[in-house]
């Protein structure tokens, strides 16, 4: 894994494949600077390379999981032209969202606020597991900012476009306990408890076929299907793929001998 920048950016290799990814500017709440977006780029760029990843969790050091993008800048941004703001933002945001391109499954560990940019690196994850106590908002609008980072497709894809219009519109703030009512979040844990939850449900995913979890991930994309019969023929040609599979013979195998399976993604 890169070490440069790597001390905004601690990367830690699990076993059984699961890497787990910490912002590590507790100081400014993790805030998405320029540093932690190189080490970012170069983190992602090899974990998408390494066939031996089968799950990555992204958690936040301190007690806040990400304040979203470093806002030190903005005040000088009146005398940048619109085009080049508008590259600047582009590669900001596609650099982090690349999380959402990676072919194997994504946990946020949510372990404190979630704000802003910093809201939506969780929403671009498969999985989120929240600290109950967590809050997760969008204040854009109160910034005098229209919404960025995904946050105005993002938002409608997981919790629907009332909540998005609530959060995005009026500033509502959700703790993680109502994230999770709502199906912002998958679960809302004690604090101490939330990297331990993803960790266990990273576990259950890395035990399980690779082949099989990657195609199921790119089945789910971006919403997922648009009709059944689109389903249908997508599911028609994926699922024979994973039956010539040596990891479907083993997983018979270990079914009938009542073991755990030992899969190899071949």
């Amino acid at each position: 894994m890169p070490d440069e920048n790597a001390d905004v950016l601690l990367v830690e290799r699990r076993p059984g494949g699961i890497v787990v990814l910490t912002l590590n500017d507790p100081g400014r709440r993790n805030a998405m600077s320029d540093e932690m977006t190189a080490a970012w780029k170069a983190a992602i760029e090899e974990i998408a390379a390494d066939a031996q990843v089968r799950c990555v969790v992204l958690t936040g050091a301190g007690s806040a999981f990400s304040s979203g993008g470093d806002l030190s800048w903005l005040a000088d941004t009146n005398a940048v032209a619109v085009p080049a703001l508008r590259d600047q933002m582009l590669a900001f945001y596609r650099t982090w969202l690349m999380i959402r391109d990676l072919e194997v499954p994504t946990i946020a560990a949510v372990n404190g606020h979630a704000v802003g940019a910093g809201m939506c690196l969780a929403l671009a994850c498969d999985l989120r597991y929240a600290a109950s106590g967590a809050e997760l908002l969008a204040p854009f609008a109160a910034l005098g900012l229209h919404p960025g980072m995904a946050a105005t497709w993002l938002l409608p894809e997981v919790a629907g476009l009332p909540l998005a219009r609530e959060m995005l519109l009026a500033g509502r703030v959700l703790t993680g306990d109502e994230a999770a009512s709502h199906g912002l979040v998958n679960r809302a844990v004690p604090r101490d408890d939330v990297l331990a939850e993803a960790l266990a449900v990273a576990g259950r995913i890395a035990a399980q076929g690779p082949v099989a979890t990657r195609l199921t991930k790119v089945a789910l994309s971006n919403g997922g299907h648009p009709d059944m019969e689109s389903a249908l023929r997508w599911e028609s040609l994926a699922q024979p793929v994973t039956m010539s599979s040596a990891d479907m013979l083993e997983g018979l195998a270990a079914q009938r001998e009542r073991r755990a399976p030992r899969f190899t993604g071949e």
